[in-house]
Formats: structure tokens, C-alpha cells, sequence
């Protein structure tokens, strides 16, 4: 079973831009918090349902830790570099709740985590890319994908940083090559990016004083905002959710 979860994940983190995802984070004034990666990827389930479990139908509703998934796939993890076995390590703390009913087409994900600095998120979706990438090339991934023949971790960098005054998020494009090429090979994944969205849900300890994109909306306590933009927008200029918050003393 462990190892069905796994799969199903590899596909989530292979697809993580696609349908409805939020990216939500809880920051304490120690730069501590929570993490939040949420994705409703229904809209997959047609083109994918029973490709994701092997082909035959499920109903899962379950709660998983990273640690427990490698644990169950220690062939897996014995077949990669220590390079990229040291940074899945970085992932032991994560955990899911998943919830998949193939015949229903419904998927939904949750990824979480408590954290101690922000350095460590960017981390975290280093990591990420890198269980992406191995896993590119598994039987799970279908002939379809449009990441099958890039590097993929090698094309973005993420930061975040918090001194406590200002929060800030940066992602990087590091090979503006691969990034064109990807942005070449969407296939049949446009249509689904143009009509799925991305959305940031950031809560800090304090009220905010600014947020650099204009178009954040304000929650009431005045400590929290909101970003959403088209998916695919974001997939063509990953960059336009680079932000910086400035906090009230």
C-alpha cells in the first residue's frame, strides 16, 4: 500500500502546477511556522485515474509521513545518487493526507509541514524537484508529460527569506533555455493550466504594512493576503509571484 501512495505522489509532485493549487504559509515572529501545499488535481483523473494506481480502481481517504513512504521503498532510495538521497532526506518530515476515488475522478492533496526557518521551505521544494526528477522517468509518468525529457531541477530556484520586518519570495529561473523548451512541450497539459489557477495564502504575526504585488487582497485582521493567478500565466513567467512584505513594527 505504501508503495501505491508513493506513486501517487510522484505523480502529484510531477503535475504540482497543475489544477487548483495553494501554496499556504503560517510565519511566527521567530521565523518559524507552517506549511501548506494543497491540490485539488480532479481535473487530472480523467487522463490519468487508474494510470496512477496501477491500472485498477481506489477509494482512499489517508494520512501518510514521508518518512514511513521511503521506509517502504528502500529500493527506491538505494537506486539513487547520495546526492539526491540527502536531499529526499530533507523531505522526512512532510506529511499527506490524500484522498482519491477514481471512480468519483476526485483527487485531492494536502502536503504539510511544521518548519524552523523559512530556509527551510525552499529547502523542502528543492527537494521536490529532485524526487521530481528521478521519478520523470517512471513507468508512472505518461508518454504525455511535457517535464519527461527536461531537467527539471534544474530550471527554477526558490528562496524565501524573514528577518522578522520583512518577508520575502523569490523564485529564480536558473536556465532560461530549459524553461523556453518546457513552455514548447505543454502538449495537451495548456489546456488544463489555462483553466486551473495558483494561489499564495501568506499569515504573519503581525499586521502588514505593504505587500509589493498589487494585486495581494487584504484579509480583515489585517495580518494575511492572498494571490491567485492563472496557472498557466505562471507556468510561462514563473516569476510574477515574487513578492516582498513589509510587517508593522
Amino acid at each position: 500500500m505504501k508503495k501505491m501512495y508513493f506513486a501517487v505522489l510522484v505523480v502529484l509532485l510531477t503535475f504540482c502546477t497543475s489544477c487548483e493549487f495553494s501554496e499556504t504559509i503560517y510565519i511566527n515572529d521567530d521565523g518559524s511556522g507552517k506549511l501548506s501545499m494543497y491540490l485539488d488535481g480532479s481535473e487530472l483523473m480523467p487522463m490519468m485515474g487508474t494510470q496512477m494506481t496501477g491500472g485498477q480502481e481506489q477509494s482512499i481517504d489517508s494520512m501518510i509521513s514521508f518518512k514511513d513512504m521511503f521506509k517502504g521503498n528502500s529500493k527506491f532510495i538505494s537506486e539513487i545518487s547520495d546526492t539526491d538521497r540527502k536531499m529526499i532526506k530533507s523531505l522526512e518530515n512532510l506529511n499527506a493526507h490524500m484522498v482519491l476515488d477514481t471512480k468519483k475522478n476526485k483527487f485531492n492533496v494536502d502536503l504539510f509541514t511544521d518548519f524552523k526557518s523559512v530556509n527551510d521551505i525552499q529547502e523542502m521544494f528543492g527537494a521536490v524537484n529532485s524526487l521530481a526528477k528521478i521519478a520523470k522517468n517512471s513507468n508512472a509518468m505518461g508518454s504525455g508529460n511535457p517535464l519527461t525529457n527536461t531537467n527539471i531541477d534544474k530550471l527554477t530556484k526558490m528562496n524565501y527569506s524573514y528577518d522578522t520586518k520583512t518577508f520575502k519570495r523569490a523564485l529564480n529561473i536558473m536556465d532560461k533555455g530549459l524553461m523556453d523548451k518546457l513552455k514548447e512541450n505543454l502538449g495537451q497539459a495548456e489546456m488544463l493550466l489555462a483553466a486551473s489557477t495558483y494561489k499564495l495564502n501568506y499569515h504573519f504575526p503581525r499586521k502588514i504594512k505593504s505587500v509589493s504585488d498589487e494585486n495581494a487582497v487584504m484579509a480583515e485582521d489585517g495580518k494575511s493576503f492572498s494571490v491567485k493567478v492563472n496557472a498557466l500565466e505562471f507556468v510561462n513567467n514563473p516569476e510574477m509571484l515574487n513578492l516582498e512584505v513589509e510587517l508593522e513594527k
